[in-house]
């Protein structure tokens, strides 16, 4: 093929397999919390640490792929990306133990950091507008559709009594695909005057605007893989199917990601963050609440709440901060996994605290279960209710402010670094 010429649909469509790849080994290692747990003897904070090494990988690549995309490019960065995923892979299988999850679900998180470090500001660089927003949208559809996917299969896989071993050898699939359709092509450059420059990247990254995303970013981010991480062991007395839960939410998630961007324009971007927020946070406390059937109608309420959370987030920086670049969106992405990294531990610590004062309180079994699990849930509500705020004061501070104006202003009048 030519050298020269970029075919920008086998490579989106290769980002897209990328995704998947993230999108599986967030829903099958969701899937196999339980038999991780049993097999290992583990408590649910020591789970919680395992979880944590998936969102703690992931802000490290992210942080150091955007600092060198513009001196490496995507190529590099996906190629570590490979090599990652296929070798936390093989360890989780062959871990045998704690010690040994937790290194190997570090790589994974790795690879999934590398992948939004490559893809997003490729994408934004392939695609301009309006119909970069829609790009971003149908590229982090596939977190959610991969997340869908991944959760039926886990299953099914687990019904059928499959080790969950096997689950884990299902993630190399999306893996190996995205590596042969990156494989030879070649890639876009920058887009933005100045965006391929790390001091004007810094100097954009500390305006107002800028650090208040990022602070609103690491809320967004728990909101979503919060209730998600851990819906195998929250909701699993329910009377719902966990993995069903988490397929609706992320198969309505997938829907509204790739409709997003007539609805993006509609709305503007900080209309659609508000909105996200109220149903984030009427969701969140129907889980914690509703048993049975209802359950499904509370997934549908926080499946419309999270849809557009991560994509809205990185196409607002891109848009309205065009020159923090590649990096300014890969802190961003960073900021929203370090934040998931430390909070899932202190949710595997709400959910022990919780058994032991519904156990305390007279509560087993089942009861005891159900208990504890929405009890966490109510707590979560916490992150949204925040959000809610914030976004409110956004939305009327940038109304009627169009994109990258305000920002280029604030940028052209910080000191040079």
């Amino acid at each position: 093929m030519s050298t020269t010429h970029i075919n920008r649909s086998r490579l989106f469509n290769a980002s897209c397999f990328a995704l998947i790849t993230t999108a599986f080994s967030f829903s099958i290692r969701a899937g196999i919390l339980p038999q991780l747990g049993t097999e290992f003897g583990l408590s649910a904070e020591q789970l919680g640490y395992i979880n944590s090494m998936w969102f703690f990988g992931f802000p490290i690549s992210m942080i150091i792929g955007g600092l060198v995309y513009h001196t490496v490019g995507p190529r590099i960065i996906m190629s570590v990306a490979f090599l990652s995923h296929t070798l936390g892979i093989l360890l989780t299988i062959y871990s045998g133990g704690y010690t040994g999850l937790l290194l190997s679900t570090f790589l994974i998180g790795l690879g999934n950091g590398c992948t939004e470090a490559a893809c997003n500001p490729m994408i934004a660089d392939m695609y301009t507008g309006s119909q970069m927003n829609k790009m971003l949208n149908r590229f982090h559809m596939w977190f959610p559709g991969g997340i869908v996917v991944g959760s039926l299969i886990s299953k099914f896989m687990t019904d059928a009594g499959l080790p969950w071993q096997a689950q884990i050898w299902v993630i190399l699939i999306p893996t190996i695909v995205y590596a042969f359709l990156f494989f030879g092509q070649t890639f876009p450059k920058a887009t933005v005057e100045g965006a391929s420059s790390l001091s004007n990247n810094f100097r954009a990254m500390l305006t107002p605007l800028y650090l208040f995303m990022f602070c609103c970013m690491a809320l967004t981010a728990i909101s979503e893989f919060g209730p998600q991480q851990w819906s195998s062991l929250i909701l699993s007395k329910s009377g719902a199917s966990p993995m069903l839960i988490l397929a609706l939410v992320t198969g309505l998630m997938a829907v509204g990601r790739y409709f997003g961007g007539p609805i993006i324009h509609r709305l503007d971007q900080t209309g659609v963050l508000l909105g996200s927020a109220v149903f984030a946070t009427i969701g969140i406390y129907l889980l914690s609440t509703q048993t049975g059937a209802m359950v499904y109608v509370a997934a549908v309420f926080f499946a419309i709440g999270v849809c557009y959370f991560w994509p809205t987030m990185v196409g607002f920086v891109a848009e309205r901060i065009p020159k923090s670049g590649a990096l300014g969106m890969s802190i961003i992405g960073g900021v929203g996994m370090f934040s998931s990294y430390i909070f899932q531990p202190i949710i595997g610590r709400w959910i022990d605290t919780e058994r032991a004062e519904k156990a305390a309180a007279g509560l087993s079994g089942d009861a005891l279960e159900l208990a504890a699990g929405q009890a966490t849930l109510a707590k979560m509500t916490t992150f949204p209710i925040i959000l809610i705020v914030a976004f409110s004061i956004l939305y009327f501070l940038m109304r009627n402010r169009k994109p990258g104006h305000i920002d280029e202003k604030v940028v052209s009048q910080q000191p040079q670094l």
